[in-house]
């Protein structure tokens, strides 16, 4: 199973074909030795919230798209909260960019609330 297949979760409406695998030659690749993936979620409900618990858990990063609702939505804060429960337990950490995406990190990673341009 490649990168992009990992990167690929949820409901089936996303396809490889939304990302683009960078070819960078005479850079070796630590695919299979890596101890951390990043996995990109939509949040569609409540019951999204599962498989982004379960990443976390074991260890994953998430960047979870909440296009599909307003940071004051009611069920939006109860997700949130949720996941901020998560990355406590892990010790781990949570931050909002824009009003379009929340990470979740998993312990040891923090997110950074600087730009670095």
């Amino acid at each position: 199973m490649g990168i992009m297949s990992k990167l690929i979760s949820g409901d089936g409406q996303h396809s490889t074909d939304e990302y683009l695998d960078l070819d960078v030659e005479g850079v070796e690749s630590a695919r299979g030795e890596a101890g951390m993936s990043v996995k990109i979620a939509t949040i569609g409900g409540q019951q999204d919230v599962i498989a982004i618990k379960d990443a976390v858990y074991d260890g994953d990063l998430v960047i979870a798209d909440i296009t599909r609702h307003t940071t004051s939505d009611s069920t939006m804060e109860h997700i949130v909260d949720d996941l901020r429960q998560v990355a406590q337990e892990v010790d781990g950490d949570i931050a909002q960019k824009g009003d379009d995406q929340i990470i979740i990190a998993p312990t040891g990673v923090g997110v950074s609330r600087e730009k670095l341009n």
